[in-house]
């Protein structure tokens, strides 16, 4: 991966309105952690008028009408910061949207807010003139993305969560009868992983398929990765995993064998339990035993 970013929101606390255009104060919430902050936005009086009127309208629309909220004229902010992978280079972009198109933003790697259509051209010239504004703006690759990037690298960009990793055929084994070798891996963060399969320390790339990256929903990830086989005897198949959270990789083998061999093996299995469920049996009793002799009186002595 290139890069990484978090967008940070904001949301509107306070109103003014300067001669010819309204500014609207803003606190800034980054998505990660709040922190304090504000920026000013100033718009054309008639346009901030029609989108506050058209919000109350949405907002008076009856639900129970069932019809979706109109998605015009709405207004809208993001911020993005991006963090190039292996360096420090660090970009902020501020955007204004309206009606879903962006019409102005703030590019730290230009140092000045360019307009995107024509209906942001004034507002770029505008906050070009701002000395303090453009102070406040630039400072925000300090006091926002970087800050934020420093509170929460240890507990989001640093967290790695090891995989477990199982192995299984999708129907009952057969030797030489075609058969998927399924590797699941599961419960690994982050989601970045590299599944392979090997026969007899082959890596083997035809017949390979996965699913997609699955999220559990608990800031964890688990993936099947599939292998299209037909097993002979004393084939070994290895899925092999390398994953970020783990000091060298993760390698699971699986056995080719017959029917008769697998019988032998559980029957050997079940023959070995079953020795020690009577072996303790065994031992249960001859403890009963002994304890009952003890417990009995001498010959010859009356009660």
């Amino acid at each position: 991966m290139d890069g990484s970013f978090y967008r940070f929101l904001f949301f509107e606390v306070s109103t003014s309105e300067p001669p010819g255009r309204s500014c609207v104060d803003y606190q800034l919430f980054p998505l990660f952690s709040v922190m304090s902050g504000k920026m000013t936005l100033c718009i054309p009086r008639g346009f901030w008028t029609a989108a506050v009127m058209m919000i109350l309208v949405v907002l008076s629309i009856p639900v129970a009408e069932g019809r979706d909220s109109p998605q015009d004229f709405v207004y809208q902010f993001k911020g993005e910061c991006y963090f190039t992978n292996g360096t420090e280079r660090v970009r902020l972009l501020t955007k204004y949207i309206y009606n879903r198109e962006e019409f102005v933003r703030f590019d730290s790697d230009v140092g000045e807010y360019r307009a995107v259509t024509e209906l942001g051209r004034p507002d770029a010239e505008y906050w070009n003139r701002q000395k303090d504004e453009m102070d406040r703006v630039r400072a925000e690759l300090d006091t926002v993305c970087r800050h934020n990037y420093g509170r929460e690298e240890l507990t989001t960009l640093q967290r790695r969560v090891e995989p477990t990793v199982t192995i299984f055929p999708s129907k009952t084994e057969v030797l030489n009868h075609h058969n998927l070798l399924v590797c699941s891996v599961t419960d690994f963060y982050p989601g970045q992983i590299k599944v392979r399969w090997f026969r007899n320390d082959q890596e083997q790339t035809a017949g390979v398929v996965s699913t997609p990256l699955i999220r559990n929903g608990d800031w964890t990830f688990q993936i099947l990765v599939m292998l299209e086989m037909t097993p002979q005897r004393g084939d070994v198949y290895t899925c092999h995993v390398e994953h970020a959270s783990l000091q060298s990789p993760i390698t699971v083998q699986w056995r080719a064998q017959s029917e008769s061999a697998q019988s032998k093996m559980l029957s050997g299995i079940g023959g070995f339990v079953l020795g020690l469920i009577f072996l303790g049996l065994g031992l249960i009793i001859r403890h009963r035993s002994q304890k009952g002799s003890r417990g009995s009186p001498p010959a010859g002595l009356l009660h």
